[in-house]
């Protein structure tokens, strides 16, 4: 039997954060928004410390989402605890509005606060074709009323109050996942769905905080029943309805409407959001939204549109953005299609001579549109874009003069960039604008087990492998390590040691971890050393060591002055040759990249010998 406290444990607000305790009655009538955290953003980046403010470690219990938008407080949530003072469409005054306001609260106090449905009803599949009828019923009769008399509001007043009475009890599904797919083939999905078309934006609105809701993470869905009820509301055209409701919403300071009516339009832009950001969860729902073009235009709008300082929304804008290309190859060539690598480094810009405040809005929004642009530039379509708006000049003047908080993730970026087949183009241009003096630079000055050390690292490879032999770009490349009497080159050999010893140290953990285990138990274990070694600086090290071996093969004086360096602490060419063979030998040959790495890879090694 389910208690009242199960039956009102949800709203019908999608959000990551918990509700404030409210009486049963009242939270059945209106649910408000609590205070937030925060959302972040991740590119796959192994010990990537810049991605972005990281949340407590003894913080399971701690809510994180971003924080209500800007004019939505606790008190407007209080005050708005009949939400149904805008069930009237157009044609109606204000004066008008509040009048039936009254009434309708003078009405539900009257009725005793009644609940729609009986507390102690097992909600199970015959309460789901009650409900989902009842449900049905009431979008038909409001769709009857609204036709018969469109200019007198207060006629199909009560009507609307009922739809959206079970528009929010809908909101139960959400304790009860494995009930989605008969929600999904009742039809109530897409039902509910078509309601985001709704003339009144208040039950667009509602509409949009239940699917929030249905559709969010934290519900115990399976992944089957989960898709079943996401499928059902795609098939519906859901990307289509929240495309054109995202476009009706005004968040602007229209003098002509009321303050809480652009309060209400911006909690209604967080919502529809909300839903983007659940149905990327998924990654063939998320290449779905990424298809859709109008989605993607808005989204890229709304993180360009001026504000000061950087709105709730603004952010939300850009950390949707950078969900889609995080891990779909489609999505970042659809988003390199519409040009949004020139609008994107346009709109960090800015961050070359300023840092946004710590904790604020505008760094996470500042950090989500950089992660954005990290993954679209994995992709040759964003490598050609990067280099045509002069996004490597962009990176490399953060570099120079931009605050602690813009230059990481700039240079991030930048190996991003310069990584992978097609970036040629990129690595020419970071010679020609001036890139080595800068990175050479911050190298020398940066020391230890650092994230910085890893991306210089891994442009530094990136110039060795990329620029063509011969050529004045990689002459001027292999003369950074030459130059002072190699201090770049000792530089290297002094760091490999640093990171040698930490792999040593974790490997040496990893042995005694495996003592006394069978082949079975370390196979399953297998990845989480593999983790160990990375925490500790393994891919640094073999990135070193590619570097050195790269400076052994094309330059004697390099290759004299490693072999000094090594031979002081006891080692020779044999131990860059180790770690060089166990790339090898951990080599994906089924892609042509892999290929021409393990071709390039078995070549240095023959240099070593």
């Amino acid at each position: 039997m389910t208690s009242i406290d199960e039956l009102f444990q949800k709203s019908g607000i999608p959000s990551k954060r918990k509700l404030e305790a409210l009486d049963p009655t009242e939270l059945y009538k209106s649910a408000k928004l609590s205070a937030s955290g925060s959302r972040h953003a991740r590119v796959d980046d192994e010990n990537d410390a810049e991605a972005g403010p990281q949340p407590p470690e003894d913080a399971d219990d701690a809510d994180y989402g971003p924080s209500l938008p800007a004019g939505v407080d606790d008190e407007d949530a209080a005050a708005e605890e009949d939400t149904e003072g805008r069930f009237f469409g157009g044609g109606i005054s204000r004066t008008e509005r509040e009048v039936l306001d009254y009434l309708d609260t003078a009405a539900t106090s009257a009725a005793g606060n009644s609940l729609p449905f009986d507390p102690d009803e097992p909600i199970d599949a015959a309460w789901l074709k009650k409900t989902a009828l009842a449900f049905e019923k009431k979008i038909n009769r409001n769709a009857e009323q609204r036709a018969r008399f469109e200019s007198e509001p207060a006629r199909f007043i009560d009507s609307e109050a009922d739809l959206d009475a079970a528009i929010r009890a809908l909101s139960i599904l959400a304790d009860h996942p494995s009930l989605y797919p008969l929600f999904a083939r009742l039809g109530s999905a897409a039902s509910l769905v078509s309601l985001l078309a709704h003339d009144n934006t208040d039950i667009a609105l509602g509409a949009v905080g239940i699917i929030g809701e249905l559709t969010d993470e934290d519900v115990p869905a399976s992944d089957e029943d989960w898709s079943a009820l996401v499928d059902a509301m795609i098939e519906a055209d859901l990307l289509g309805l929240l495309a054109s409701h995202l476009t009706r919403l005004n968040e602007t300071d229209d003098p002509n409407l009321p303050d809480d009516d652009h309060a209400v339009d911006r909690e209604g832009v967080y919502r529809a959001l909300g839903v983007l950001e659940n149905l990327c969860s998924r990654p063939e729902t998320a290449e779905t939204v990424g298809a859709h073009d109008e989605l993607l235009r808005w989204l890229l709008a709304r993180a360009s549109r001026p504000e000061q300082p950087v709105g709730q929304n603004k952010q939300y804008a850009a950390e949707v953005l950078s969900i889609l290309v995080q891990s779909s190859t489609p999505n970042r060539r659809r988003l390199a299609s519409l040009d949004a690598v020139d609008a994107m480094l346009q709109l960090v810009a800015p961050y070359r001579r300023r840092d946004p405040d710590k904790g604020s809005d505008e760094e996470e929004y500042m950090e989500n549109l950089f992660a954005a642009l990290s993954s679209v530039v994995d992709e040759p379509e964003g490598k050609a874009k990067f280099v045509e708006a002069e996004g490597v000049e962009l990176c490399l003047l953060i570099l120079k003069d931009g605050g602690k908080r813009s230059r990481p993730p700039a240079l991030r970026l930048l190996d991003h960039a310069v990584t992978g087949p097609e970036s040629l183009a990129v690595c020419q241009r970071v010679v020609e604008a001036g890139g080595l003096k800068t990175t050479f630079t911050l190298f020398m000055k940066k020391s230890g087990h650092h994230p910085t050390a890893e991306h210089l690292l891994g442009i530094f490879a990136a110039l060795l492998r990329r620029l063509p032999g011969e050529s004045a770009e990689r002459i001027r490349t292999l003369a950074k390590f030459v130059e002072k009497d190699y201090e770049k080159t000792a530089r290297l050999v002094k760091l490999r040691g640093e990171y040698a010893a930490r792999v040593a140290a974790a490997d040496a953990r990893i042995r005694r971890a495996q003592e006394g285990l069978d082949e079975e138990e370390r196979e399953e274990r297998a990845a989480e050393w593999l983790s160990q070694r990375l925490d500790a600086g393994l891919f640094c090290l073999q990135t070193i060591d590619v570097i050195l071996a790269w400076l052994v093969a094309e330059d004697d004086g390099a290759k004299g002055k490693i072999k000094e360096l090594l031979a002081k602490k006891g080692e020779g060419f044999a131990v860059l040759k180790g770690t060089i063979q166990e790339q090898i030998d951990e080599m994906d040959l089924e892609s042509e990249e892999g290929n021409d790495s393990c071709e390039m890879l078995k070549t240095l090694a023959r240099f070593l010998e």
